[in-house]
């Protein structure tokens, strides 16, 4: 149904509510109440999905209630449900569990609740109908809602006249907006209770008009060539063990592994062009070419193509070729095309093929109107003179065809174009430049028509054959795989056998995320995720099995993990070693500079290669930024420090080290008001900022534990 299936597009909220609200309709009441014949979604079986404020989430439950959705998915949408859908099904589940489990309390605590009356309101009132109801009954074309289509579906609803299906969806989607109620209430609750006090108001104007200047020498910390410096390990844990709080944790896993990618086989491609000679021969002698093409093609062709249909190969091929004439194989990637040319017919749309250059306006009004067909004209002009059409567009084009000079492709009057542009295209006959100017909502187009405007159809009856790699070749690339597997053990080990073998690859997946579907290049690669978050892979270990992702196979090494639970140095370790890096960087540059007198020139031409001098004028401490050190929030709140024409000591900055004179200052004058700058805050944070941060209180007050990515 479109209602539901546009609640479905445009509101990630309602279908989390209408997922759960569909599920607990399919599998039952008892589900939460742990009387099923599992011990329900909270009992007692060890084998949790995760944990939310406490409660476990089982994992035969969480399957039923994902399975549930996936069924009402596949029975509303006609299709069954794709891995993409099933990750999405799974992430609107564990949400709504989040819901009930941790924002549920907050709703009864605070006395959110709906009423059947309210219900009803936002479902067919005329006050207060919910945005979501009223966006389905408002036609897109003309922004009106529409009353008495609103009206009519909700009777067929309340007289149980929809089809059952329809009936079904409609009444969980009701149950699923009591619950988006409720959050809404909360959201704005929050968010009302949100205030920005006149000390924030007035510290937010100073910060955006109160100005400085300064000058600066500047030693950044990339001028200190990296040997000079060294990390050691023990030093990475001990700047760890004092600054955690800079660093989040998180679930990832990396790995080395090397790809045997499968590539047909020289006898496979022997194999196919024996199978095409063959199709051409009892194509060329079938009675009904069509029929017999249709039944050998691996891929479903039209009989009667457009010139834009084909390609310029197959169009010269045809010019060549008399009617009852075979030609090819015309290659196109993997796939081979036989033909079988069996004449013309006529459509009643025409084709053709055109290049253009768009000039816009700059702005609205008459004058930039009057200005941008100045310059198009002027460029017309260049083109008849000479010009090359595809260099001008690439030029002036300002849309995405400019990179491809110009190039449009084929196209039909069907309406593709818009009408002042397709009438004036074909309405021109033959090919070459345009002689005047199209003119459309979007601008000025000079035009070239590169093949003239045809309604001729091509009958073709075309066999694609595709070359893949065949069962032998498979079993072949497979084996060499399972091979290597089989004689290694350990990371290590796969390494040497990489470093030993010119042939294989070795490759590596850095930090790869509990969720991911691919790393790297490798796509479809779920499989392999699910291996390094499982209980049996060990870092350091190769893994047991030989991976299958499409037309490839992996041998795959554990070498990192990282638990947001038991966060360690070495996760981080890439990060602290650039930290100490920049502390010892910066004691070497502070000790150059610590005997250093005169001014900045001079200080700069003791120092040697590396020392900037530079400044600045009128910077305020919001949007403060130095020339070559970028946004540094040290040495910016340095310089707001100072005195007028003070000079501070050598410091470490968070890019470099500093020495920093204020030579002058804006101080801005009290102002009796500062709303205008509460407004400044609100409008930078957020209207629902607040509502936001609650959010991510009431989540990390509930601990939730998520272990799916080992499961799924």
């Amino acid at each position: 149904m479109a209602l539901i299936n546009k609640i479905r597009e445009k509101s990630g909220i309602a279908v989390g509510f209408l997922a759960v609200a569909l599920m607990l309709f399919i599998v039952g009441g008892d589900i939460f109440s742990g009387n099923s014949i599992t011990g329900g979604l909270f009992g007692g079986d060890q084998n949790k999905v995760g944990t939310i404020n406490g409660v476990d989430v089982d994992y035969q439950q969480f399957v039923k209630l994902v399975d549930a959705q996936r069924q009402q998915l596949e029975l509303s949408t006609g299709r069954s449900a794709t891995d993409a859908d099933l990750r999405n099904i799974r992430e609107q589940v564990w949400e709504q569990l989040i819901q009930d489990n941790a924002f549920q309390a907050q709703y009864d605590e605070l006395g959110i609740d709906v009423t059947a009356d309210e219900l009803r309101e936002m479902i067919q009132g005329t006050k207060n109908l919910h945005p979501y109801i009223r966006q389905q009954f408002t036609d897109p074309n003309t922004g009106q809602f529409n009353e008495a289509q609103h009206r009519e579906f909700i009777n067929a609803a309340a007289n149980k006249t929809l089809p059952a299906e329809q009936q079904y969806i409609w009444d969980s989607f009701k149950t699923s907006l009591l619950q988006i109620r409720k959050s809404e209430k909360y959201q704005n609750l929050v968010a009302s209770a949100s205030y920005i006090t006149s000390a924030e108001a007035k510290k937010e104007y100073k910060a955006t008009t109160d100005k400085v200047s300064g000058e600066y020498l500047y030693v950044p910390f990339y001028s200190v060539n990296d040997t000079l410096v060294s990390v050691t390990d023990n030093e990475v844990s001990s700047y760890y063990s004092s600054h955690k709080s800079e660093f989040t944790p998180y679930n990832s896993r990396s790995f080395d592994y090397i790809v045997y990618q499968v590539v047909p086989s020289p006898e496979d491609s022997a194999a196919l062009q024996q199978e095409i000679n063959l199709l051409a021969r009892g194509m060329a002698s079938a009675e009904n070419a069509e029929a017999y093409a249709s039944a050998n093609s691996d891929i479903r062709n039209p009989y009667a193509w457009s010139a834009g249909e084909l390609s310029d190969e197959v169009l010269s091929l045809i010019s060549n070729t008399v009617q009852g004439g075979s030609f090819g194989p015309v290659k196109e990637g993997q796939n081979y095309t036989i033909y079988k040319y069996e004449g013309t017919e006529t459509d009643t749309l025409y084709t053709m093929r055109a290049s253009h250059i768009l000039i816009r306006p700059d702005a609205e009004g008459d004058e930039a109107k009057a200005a941008a067909r100045e310059k198009a004209v002027g460029i017309l002009n260049q083109i008849k003179g000479g010009a090359d059409f595809a260099t001008m567009a690439r030029i002036n084009g300002s849309d995405g065809t400019a990179s491809q000079g110009g190039d449009l492709g084929y196209f039909s009057n069907n309406g593709q174009m818009v009408p002042e542009f397709e009438n004036a295209l074909f309405g021109f006959r033959g090919e070459g430049l345009m002689p005047n100017l199209v003119e459309t909502d979007f601008g000025y187009h000079i035009v070239k028509v590169t093949s003239a405007k045809s309604n001729i159809k091509y009958k073709l009856a075309a066999i694609t054959k595709i070359l893949e790699p065949s069962e032998a070749t498979l079993n072949e690339s497979y084996q060499a795989a399972e091979d290597l597997r089989a004689t290694v053990k350990t990371a290590e080990d796969l390494k040497k056998k990489a470093d030993e073998d010119e042939s294989l690859v070795m490759l590596s997946a850095q930090r790869v995320n509990p969720a991911a579907t691919s790393f790297n290049t490798v796509q479809n690669a779920r499989e392999v995720v699910l291996w390094a978050f499982g209980n049996d892979a060990e870092v350091g270990k190769v893994a047991d099995q030989v991976f299958v992702v499409d037309d490839s196979y992996i041998v795959a090494a554990l070498t990192g993990a990282s638990d947001k639970e038991d966060p360690k140095a070495a996760d981080f370790k890439d990060q602290i070693i650039a930290k100490v890096k920049n502390e010892k960087k910066a004691d070497v540059i502070l000790g150059k500079l610590a005997k250093a007198s005169g001014d900045f020139n001079a200080i700069a031409s003791s120092y040697g290669a590396g020392a900037l001098v530079e400044s600045v004028e009128d910077i305020t401490f919001q949007t403060g930024m130095l020339n070559s050190a970028g946004i540094d929030g040290i040495a910016i709140g340095k310089l707001f420090g100072l005195a007028v024409n003070k000079t501070t000591k050598p410091f470490k900055g968070q890019n470099g080290v500093f020495i920093m004179k204020k030579t002058a200052e804006n101080i801005a004058p009290e102002v009796a008001d500062y709303t205008q700058y509460k407004e400044n805050i609100i409008q930078r944070r957020g209207l629902y900022s607040s509502a936001n941060l609650a959010d991510q209180a009431v989540r990390e007050a509930a601990e939730i534990v998520d272990r799916r990515a080992k499961m799924f």
